[in-house]
């Protein structure tokens, strides 16, 4: 496998990035349509945290982290390294020698497609990480691959300096063009559940507040009491 080493590929603006962080994963993934997210597989090793930051994107070959020594050289100060590989894999390509180097970096934080190590570690040292799989099985360092080149996971294409959101819910990425507008979004749902929390706190039921008595008998759900039913099913 032959690959290539892009450098200094176009990035989202740090502010844009900085206002996408005060929103959930959820949140902006339904700002932009309900889409944009890396799927329920990947996970994160701690909880209680929520970063954002401009993808360096790395292609490995199963098994092998050659290239994410070669991306560290890439990395720079609010960046999120994000790894995936040619065909699935859940060894552990990913451990706190790999966080030492990115957080002197300014790195914000990984998402692995494939396998982590040493969790307690990362987690001691605030480095935030999510992945498909927890594997203490090691890796070698022997086939080329790519690095900030576009990459999918979970049918999410990711290109270097997208930005990716990622919470206890789980990973968003939002392409850089869009991240400008998805804050706007994401601010105006924000404001729009505001208001229905404030009328489920005043009592307000769902099914009225958006209209879904109709939605139900459009659908031919009907209402009986208990005596009815149990009559209708004896």
């Amino acid at each position: 496998m032959s690959g290539v080493i892009v450098t200094n590929p176009p990035k989202a603006e740090a502010k844009d990035v900085d206002a996408l962080a005060q929103y959930g994963v959820a949140t902006v993934s339904e700002a932009m349509g309900r889409t944009g997210l890396l799927g329920p597989e990947i996970r994160p090793i701690q909880q209680g945290v929520r970063v954002a930051g401009t993808a360096v994107t790395v292609l490995s070959w199963p098994g092998d982290n050659l290239m994410i020594h070669a991306a560290v050289e890439q990395c720079g100060e609010g960046d999120i390294l994000v790894v995936t590989t040619t065909s699935p894999s859940t060894d552990g390509m990913f451990g706190e020698l790999f966080a030492t180097a990115l957080q002197r970096r300014g790195v914000r934080g990984l998402v692995v497609n494939a396998g982590i190590r040493d969790t307690q570690e990362l987690r001691e040292m605030n480095f935030p990480a999510w992945s498909r799989a927890v594997s203490a099985q090691g890796t070698v360092k022997a086939t080329g691959g790519s690095v900030n080149v576009p990459v999918a996971v979970d049918g999410q294409v990711i290109r270097p300096g997208d930005v990716i959101l990622a919470d206890d819910d789980g990973v968003v990425v939002v392409p850089r063009e869009r991240v400008r507008a998805t804050v706007e979004a994401s601010e105006a749902r924000e404001a729009k559940e505001a208001m229905a929390r404030a009328a489920f706190i005043d009592g307000q039921l769902g099914l009225d507040r958006y209209g879904l008595r109709e939605t139900l008998k459009r659908l031919g759900v009907e209402y009986r009491t208990y005596e009815e039913y149990t009559e209708e099913r004896s």
